[in-house]
């Protein structure tokens, strides 16, 4: 047993310092100041070493999932090879390769989990604004729609389109801006103050589309990435989206919310109207499924140019409507309870609630 031992030294550490991660993650969720102690902690971590992938100016976390992949796929050719050549210990080599898949991945689990999980448990928006979603009457969803409806009419004539009518801003203007989109909101709410970077454009964009992910943050390195395949109209809220979970805000609702706030407060007319554009799709929504007499009326008030941006990004995410999305959809679905999030991905549509409290 201790010769045993010895030979799998190497691969024992590597274990209890995996246990080690998730005993800092279970400490980290025991409460609320334990989770804001250690989401403090890893933002300024985060912020540290993005300091170093964003020299590169593509989503260099792309391609650390392409190389875990293939690093996986190797691990186990080596690991087979083994098998087959050696005649003898075949039982502790198998031992030692699995196990040491097993903490490869822990430690990347647990490594996520330390410093993007534990933020699920700590402060979000609604904690450190005071601003809180409440329910919410038929009638202040349709007031609250009509004021969204009345503002797309208002900024729609001010971008860019094409000869169809449809947003047409160059995506280069759009991620130009982009670190100026939170400049207004952060005078409301000191707290969402800090130095952005521009965020990356991912080059497997339409893998990403048939995922239904238009963009998302990565702890690894830091990085936002946004897709650059799908609809131009919704790309700058998308884009203050992912900001907002560089300010370490977990919850997906509530960042949704903070991306038309910031996207319609914002100086640029292409950020304001797909500010407008995204509370629009959440309310109208909401109010299709509340009273749809009301959202039809409220429908035939906008522009011919919002209904065109409106019928194509329906159009273009019909295409990937099929089992990738739906596996996609189910296990981040599990993701997000998994860290307490216990509507899954309805909890997406509670950003109504905040939005009607808010405006």
């Amino acid at each position: 047993m201790r010769e045993f031992l010895k030979r799998h030294r190497g691969v024992h550490i590597w274990l209890l310092g995996v246990l080690a991660l998730f005993g800092v993650y279970w400490y980290g969720i025991s409460s609320p100041r334990a989770a804001n102690a250690i989401s403090a902690f890893t933002q300024k971590m985060k912020d540290g070493y993005a300091r170093l992938w964003y020299l590169f100016p593509f989503s260099v976390v792309e391609w650390f999932y392409a190389a875990f992949i293939l690093g996986v796929m190797a691990w186990l050719a080596v690991l087979f090879h083994r098998l087959r050549t050696r005649k003898g210990r075949r039982w502790d080599t198998a031992y030692g390769g699995v196990l040491g898949l097993v903490c490869l991945f822990l430690t990347t689990y647990g490594f996520y989990c330390v410093t993007w999980g534990v933020n699920y448990y700590a402060d979000g928006f609604q904690e450190k604004s005071g601003v809180y979603a409440q329910p919410v009457t038929v009638e202040e969803l349709e007031r609250v729609t009509l004021y969204f409806t009345e503002k797309l009419a208002e900024t729609a004539g001010q971008v860019a389109r094409d000869e169809n009518g449809v947003f047409a801003v160059p995506r280069d203007e759009i991620f130009a801006y982009s670190t100026h989109v939170y400049d207004n909101l952060s005078q409301e709410f000191p707290f969402l103050t800090r130095t952005d970077r521009v965020p990356k454009k991912m080059f497997f964009s339409r893998l990403f589309s048939a995922m239904n992910f238009t963009g998302f943050y990565s702890p690894y390195t830091g990085e936002s990435n946004l897709n650059v395949d799908s609809p131009a109209c919704l790309l700058p809220a998308n884009i203050a989206h992912e900001l907002a979970h560089q300010r370490g805000i977990a919850s997906e609702q509530e960042c949704n919310f903070l991306a038309v706030a910031a996207a319609s407060s914002s100086e640029d007319p292409a950020y304001r109207y797909s500010g407008y554009l995204m509370g629009y799709i959440h309310l109208s929504n909401a109010l299709y499924r509340a009273d749809r007499s009301r959202w039809t009326e409220l429908r035939g008030l906008l522009p011919e140019t919002v209904a065109a941006d409106l019928r194509y990004h329906s159009a273009y995410w019909a295409q990937f409507e099929g089992l990738t999305a739906k596996v996609s959809t189910a296990i981040y679905d599990n993701a997000l309870k998994s860290y307490g999030q216990t509507a899954g991905i309805q909890s997406y549509g509670t950003v109504v609630d905040l939005l009607v409290a808010y405006y």
